[in-house]
């Protein structure tokens, strides 16, 4: 069979890598701890300022360092380690308060970062042709779970999930807020049972830019001055980065195996 030999250009990874820098950005122009509502259980210690400037940092390196081929594994291990660090800290409130699901929201919200930056490191390159295709399956299932917590996130919070849906958009906001609950949940069973996968990720990256583009970024126009606005802005562009990263590793394995026909 003939095969196509032009490269498709993937930017899951960059999507993903910009959020970071998004993130590391808004760190030092702001410089307020209580933005990193990640790293709060942390502001005892001596000096916290220290450790979000760090944070910062690593944010800024790993997102720049993602978007080069070369370096992209570097990127993706600073930031999967600092994403993996962020859910760890969210145990304690889930330890302390089972019950209440925006703890466990938080862990996997953060873990969907952690995935996205595994299927990085595990995918094959023009520097690693084999790749770590064990370590890409592991992001990829975890990912799949984590679309079940945004599903079950959603689900418990309705009415808040409601709220957050343009007024102008028809037929409703709770209509909205019940389909892309729906949405989650039936993408989540696609990505973790391998049926219709490919598509699965496709519109659930649309869906999460629909988010950020309808949602957060006319808040963040609208209210410029909150720093909330401008991280959940970037978190968002960030899962949606994770989900665009596992849309362009389940594209390439499908063109691979193309070419292998």
């Amino acid at each position: 069979m003939r095969t196509n030999k032009m490269s498709r250009i993937y930017l899951g990874r960059h999507v993903y890598g910009f959020a970071a820098v998004t993130f590391g950005i808004l760190t030092f122009v702001w410089r307020d701890l209580n933005a990193w509502r990640q790293i709060i259980p942390l502001s005892k210690l001596t000096h916290p300022e220290i450790l979000l400037y760090v944070v910062a940092a690593i944010e800024l390196f790993g997102g720049v360092a993602i978007q080069w081929a070369p370096t992209r594994r570097i990127g993706a291990f600073s930031l999967g380690t600092i994403y993996f660090i962020f859910a760890l800290l969210a145990a304690p409130e889930i330890i302390a308060k089972p019950l209440i699901y925006n703890s466990w929201g938080n862990f996997f919200e953060q873990f969907s970062l952690v995935s996205g930056a595994l299927v990085v490191l595990g995918a094959p390159g023009t520097n690693n042709h084999q790749g770590a295709p064990k370590l890409a399956r592991i992001g990829y299932f975890s990912f799949g779970v984590c679309v079940v917590s945004f599903a079950l996130e959603q689900l418990a919070y309705l009415s808040v999930t409601a709220s957050l849906v343009p007024k102008w958009i028809p037929p409703g906001q709770m209509f909205w807020a019940v389909t892309t609950t729906i949405a989650f949940a039936l993408a989540a069973i696609a990505i973790l049972f391998g049926r219709a996968a490919l598509l699965a990720s496709q519109l659930l990256t649309v869906m999460l830019i629909g988010f950020g583009l309808l949602v957060w970024l006319p808040i963040v126009i609208s209210h410029p001055h909150n720093l909330f606005n401008w991280t959940e802005s970037a978190e968002t562009l960030a899962i949606a980065g994770a989900a665009w990263i596992l849309m362009d590793f389940l594209a390439q394995n499908r063109a691979e195996a193309l070419q292998a026909l």
